[in-house]
């Protein structure tokens, strides 16, 4: 058993790697909803999808949506007028304690047309509720035109909020706004929301590029991006990632270590790697070039990246370390690898505008017309057997019980394993040839059942557990 489960674990994971077909499958069901535009999780089952119109449902883990919504907000949002207008309610992102201070914090533009982020308390009876008179204001700025707004939120592995600002909108950033340091357009910013200074109800973290600085803005973390819509912190690797929207021909990723502060991305000087109005710019040494791009020009059906996550679930091994982000326009899912090589994993026909992830890091895309699609590797979600499989699983995938069929024999004992080797579940002496596995109180993702049979033989299966 010791020398034969590594061997056939290697098999497995070497499969899983190479195969990476992607695929999306609607997670939803029943209703839809009205031009979602974020998807985040509170630390449990539940998703929270942010509509643009200033609402935020729950989508539950067996695909429905709750009938009353965890936030109402639409009186103080601004009335986007259809899905190509940039403003609304733009992002969320729950506090690191939120299981004890029910803290989680917005992004919208206001009446006035302007960047709003605040807090909002969950209402401490009822954690589907939250309480819209709970408003706490944290920082606003004044958007001179109606795009680039930005609008995602993150609290990094810092405990820090940071804030996706774009850079103000117009094109060609006509005010050099995201090149000039005083200003707090066509930045990424990092606040302290737990100990708030100066007058404000947020303070500045000491190790912020400008922090103490008598005139560029404390609130700065890295700058020279255009509209930077998503980003997000792979704390695996300690990486922060940005999906920049370029001008009208390169669409960048950016990718840096989370303690990098301070970088200039190049923005109106550069678009991507590419040299756009450089008047007045930085030596190019000072600047930080994409790690990944793709174009948008004509003809290439691509307009506007949507950033997203490196993968870290469980559940699909050979997407591991990927990062994924989309096309709004053609509907192409990307992923670039750990070494920057960027890869066209096709259309897939959704108007991609966010990503999100569950509690088990599984990955999650929204289409704004409505739906929430979740991403699979099709050749392992679509195969149930290894070429030296002898035993079956019914059905796989799986949700509660598994019914493991013998067809040569009798087993003896059914062990189940993660990816990692260690049994999970156990069951010795059984003696039959078929028998029902309970898997219900095992987390989303794939395992080895192992078995050994009335002759002493070890075969191995694969099973995902959704």
């Amino acid at each position: 058993m010791k020398t034969i489960i590594p061997y056939l674990l290697s098999l497995l994971i070497f499969s899983s790697a190479t195969s990476q077909i992607i695929e999306v499958e609607q997670f939803n069901t029943g209703a839809s909803f009205d031009q979602p535009v974020d998807l985040q999780n509170a630390g449990d089952d539940r998703l929270f999808v942010v509509e643009k119109a200033g609402i935020i449902k729950i989508l539950n883990s067996d695909g429905s949506i709750n009938g009353s919504p965890f936030l109402d907000i639409n009186s103080i949002v601004i009335n986007p007028q259809g899905t190509n207008d940039e403003r609304g309610l733009l992002g969320l992102a729950f506090h690191p304690d939120y299981d004890t201070n029910g803290f989680f914090y917005v992004n919208y533009i206001n009446n006035s047309g302007n960047t709003q982020v605040s807090r909002f308390s969950v209402d401490p009876g009822d954690p589907d509720i939250a309480l819209p008179g709970s408003e706490l204001q944290i920082i606003s700025y004044i958007q001179p035109f109606q795009n680039h707004n930005g609008g995602s939120l993150a609290f990094g592995p810092d405990g820090f909020l940071y804030i996706a600002s774009g850079d103000g909108g117009s094109g060609g950033d006509p005010g050099n706004r995201a090149q000039n340091t005083t200003l707090l357009l066509g930045k990424l910013l990092r606040i302290d929301v737990d100990n708030p200074g100066g007058g404000n109800n947020y303070g500045i973290p000491t190790d912020n590029p400008f922090f103490g600085h008598p005139t560029n803005a404390e609130e700065i973390w890295a700058y020279g991006l255009r509209n930077p819509w998503k980003f997000s912190f792979d704390r695996t690797a300690d990486n922060l990632w940005i999906g920049d929207v370029g001008q009208g021909d390169v669409e960048e990723i950016n990718k840096q270590p989370v303690t990098a502060a301070g970088l200039n991305y190049g923005w109106r000087c550069y678009e991507g790697s590419q040299p756009f109005n450089t008047a007045g710019c930085p030596p190019v040494g000072d600047l930080t070039f994409p790690e990944a791009e793709y174009s948008s020009s004509s003809g290439s059906g691509n307009c506007s990246v949507t950033g997203g996550y490196v993968y870290r679930g469980s559940m699909w091994p050979g997407l591991q370390g990927l990062y994924f982000a989309a096309d709004v326009c053609s509907g192409k899912l990307f992923t670039v690898d750990g070494d920057g090589n960027l890869v066209d994993r096709g259309g897939f026909g959704g108007t991609w505008v966010s990503f999100g992830e569950n509690i088990d890091k599984e990955l999650f895309v929204v289409d704004i017309f409505g739906d929430v699609y979740r991403i699979i590797d099709e050749d392992i979600a679509g195969a149930s057997d290894f070429e030296f499989e002898t035993f079956k699983l019914t059905p796989n995938p799986a949700t509660d019980l598994v019914s493991l069929t013998f067809d040569n024999g009798s087993f003896q004992s059914v062990r189940v394993m993660n990816l990692t080797g260690s049994i999970i579940l156990s069951e010795e002496n059984i003696e039959t040839q078929q028998y029902d596995l309970d898997v219900s109180q095992l987390r989303s993702g794939l395992y080895l059942v192992s078995v050994e049979t009335e002759s002493g033989a070890q075969l191995i299966n694969k099973l995902v557990v959704r």
